[in-house]
């Protein structure tokens, strides 16, 4: 029942955040929402405000925001579609960048409480290639190839992302930056290609400000790896093993919370609040993509009115909106038949 429910919040708050996103930008731009609601289904209880009704649904977790005219054409002054371009483009926009900041607070109090991990060799392995490569104790990575590196895993996720790619590695010691060309070494024993360094011990922050760094890296490291994901599956890197949807999401949580509740309280929503990090993160760029039906499909449309100064036919933009519409719940259908499959094979 605790994993349950924890799912529920997790999920909840995520889609909740996200919609509320929409809502305020739609508030501030004078845009009539004939409804906001607080999960999802029949509505339990509900008033009226401000020519909003603002409900409370059966099933807890979600929520919506209905702005009139989204998707039709309504002569209502405060209609979505009567509303100046930039406008409508920023309560589009303000679900997933809303998603942000949730991931971004949460990243925040996780690294306040756990501290973080800088990207700071802690020893270096004989036999490998970063010792013969003149690496030592104490030194930090900047940079991989050009990539920019902050805390440990982003070494981590890079080699495993780019085996046995020469790398070309910046690094500092004592204030001053080093430059050095690594090939990473085949571990038959670790079944991959490493570099022969290790890290990734966590310190305490500072002071407030070195948590808000840190916490905007914790968040850009999430976005970048699922960017990175996504290219991935592109490619055809990635299985149906490797794809997870909602049911595999709960059941994740579900083991989560089982293998820290022994721990208390605190570790149970620490790994929470590491999972909400994850996955709002997630929902944010996954919602940016220029898919129709998705926030960034509805973002280029209305860039494309913004750079030709008229809208594109309401009709030709709503079929386009429509398909694309059928096509994401062809792709829900699969991931649930995926994700059920998995549990019971595995």
């Amino acid at each position: 029942m605790l994993s349950v429910l924890a799912a529920l919040l997790v999920f909840g708050l995520i889609v909740l955040i996200h919609e509320f996103g929409h809502f305020l930008f739609a508030k501030r731009g004078g845009i009539t929402v004939d409804e906001f609601s607080i999960g999802m289904g029949p509505r339990i209880f509900s008033f009226e405000r401000g020519g909003t009704r603002y409900s409370l649904k059966i099933l807890p977790f979600g929520g919506s925001c209905m702005m009139r005219g989204e998707d039709e054409v309504n002569s209502d002054p405060g209609a979505f579609n009567n509303k100046p371009v930039w406008t409508r483009i920023k309560v589009i926009a303000a679900g997933p960048v809303f998603n942000f900041i949730l991931a971004f607070v949460f990243a925040c109090l996780i690294v306040g409480y756990t501290g973080y991990d800088p990207a700071e060799v802690i020893s270096v392995v004989d036999g490998y290639p970063a010792k013969e490569a003149g690496i030592r104790e104490g030194d930090v990575i900047k940079s991989l190839n050009g990539s920019r590196i902050h805390v440990y895993r982003e070494v981590q996720n890079y080699t495993m992302f780019h085996p046995g790619e020469t790398l070309e590695v910046v690094y500092e010691r004592d204030g001053e930056k080093y430059e050095t060309v690594i090939t990473p070494r085949y571990s038959e024993e670790n079944g991959g290609y490493l570099m022969g360094i290790t890290g990734g011990t966590y310190r305490p922050t500072e002071n407030i400000l070195q948590t808000l760094e840190y916490g905007a890296y914790e968040v850009t490291y999430w976005i970048k790896l699922v960017v990175k994901s996504l290219g991935m599956l592109i490619q055809g890197q990635v299985g149906r093993d490797d794809i997870a949807g909602p049911v595999r999401i709960v059941a994740m949580i579900d083991s989560t919370v089982e293998m820290t509740r022994p721990y208390g309280l605190a570790i149970v929503l620490l790994e929470l609040a590491n999972l909400t990090v994850m996955l709002s993160a997630n929902l944010g760029v996954m919602n940016l993509l220029p898919i129709p039906a998705l926030d960034g499909g509805r973002l280029v449309f209305l860039l494309i009115e913004a750079l030709r100064g008229k809208p594109v036919d309401p009709e030709k933009e709503g079929m386009v909106h429509l398909t694309g519409m059928a096509l994401l719940m062809t792709l829900m259908v699969f991931i649930l038949f995926n994700d059920i499959s998995n549990l019971f094979l595995s």
